[in-house]
């Protein structure tokens, strides 16, 4: 139960931050952790968890010590997600914004969607502070900005509150990624839009080869040092089984270079991308962190001397339902065959080539 410990550690340490008039709140939930890979809810249901979220909160609120100012992957990914709001006529006036890259997306919105009010939310309290400190610089003014510290996996919002969910390079943390984005869609009002961006499969396909070799050769086995990630065919069952309508799924692939394998994961400790499994190793030995440094460099070196590190990144659409969304005709409905179609088409293309 020492997870459990820490929960109420840290549900104090922010009643006292409340207490200085800061607005920022924890929100509870009806669940606790066991050190054991289980979750217990408040019902007595468990189910296995595979990502520590309490080390995952404070690798966030280092991220917002060590976070690089404008990184150049990051705004990319955010700027492509909000382009998303420029092809839909509706406005959003509420729209919420989960963990992940908070301030790029609060950064990049520039009034995109029609954003009256912004409800900004993340385990970390340190980096909601970082965006916070950050929105004096924002060209958004005339929106009005909550904070609020809570969890993807329990959203404290009533059903049908929100025009707009976003969610860029967070939800690939969360234990229960369905019933994250279930929770999403019934934040969302009917005929809103939620937007997601999380990392791919194939994302730092380079270091998983390199880990496993330096591994295998320093220690005759291998462990967990890069997260399970979602697959590209995954992400359209996802919004099918949560609920969305006119699901949409695209894929793009970044190609980062790095002068060296360190500078790599001092980029990973920025965007709070490290290692958060609950069965990893928590010791790395010296010389296995070494070797998979020089395996990375002789195996993916560029002639340059960079080092390239590959971030796959899924991009998500869906939107809630409302009767207002085109539908499919039931099936069988169909009062024209496509061969009939066929004969007609193809006769007059025969008829009209020249003799």
């Amino acid at each position: 139960m020492r997870a459990f410990g820490a929960f109420q550690r840290s549900s104090l340490l922010l009643r006292r931050r409340r207490a200085n008039n800061e607005p920022y709140a924890l929100v509870p939930s009806g669940s606790f952790c066991t050190d054991n890979g289980f979750e217990t809810t408040s019902n007595g249901s468990s189910r296995v968890n595979i990502f520590d979220r309490h080390l995952k909160r404070k690798q966030r609120d280092r991220a917002a010590w060590l976070t690089r100012p404008n990184d150049s992957f990051v705004d990319a990914v955010a700027e492509n997600l909000l382009d998303r709001l420029e092809d839909c006529r509706k406005t959003f006036p509420t729209a919420l914004c989960l963990g992940g890259s908070l301030e790029a997306v609060r950064r990049l919105l520039r009034g995109r969607g029609g954003i009256e009010k912004l409800i900004m939310m993340d385990t970390s309290y340190d980096m909601l502070k970082l965006c916070k400190d950050a929105q004096q610089d924002a060209h958004n003014d005339n929106i009005e900005t909550c904070f609020v510290v809570g969890d993807e996996e329990f959203l404290p919002l009533k059903e049908r509150y929100a025009y707009l969910a976003i969610s860029c390079l967070g939800l690939h943390w969360t234990n229960d990624l369905p019933g994250a984005m279930i929770q999403c869609k019934l934040a969302l009002k009917p005929d809103g839009l939620f937007l997601g961006a999380i990392l791919g499969g194939e994302t730092l396909k380079e270091l998983r080869i390199a880990c496993t070799v330096a591994q295998m050769e320093r220690e005759g086995g291998i462990s967990p040092r890069v997260s399970p990630l979602a697959q590209v065919r995954d992400a359209g069952n996802l919004l099918t089984r949560a609920g969305f309508t006119l699901p949409s799924v695209d894929v793009d692939q970044y190609t980062v270079k790095y002068n060296s394998a360190l500078e790599l994961i001092e980029h990973l400790r920025a965007m709070g991308e490290t290692n958060a499994l609950l069965q990893r190793n928590k010791i790395l030995n010296r010389e296995t962190a070494l070797a998979t440094a020089a395996i990375y460099d002789s195996m993916f070196a560029a002639e340059d001397g960079s080092i390239p590190a590959t971030f796959q990144v899924i991009y998500m659409t869906g939107w809630r339902e409302h009767y207002s969304q085109p539908k499919p005709k039931r099936r069988g409905s169909a009062t024209v065959s496509f061969k009939d179609i066929h004969k007609h088409f193809g006769s007059e293309n025969q008829s009209a080539q020249p003799s």
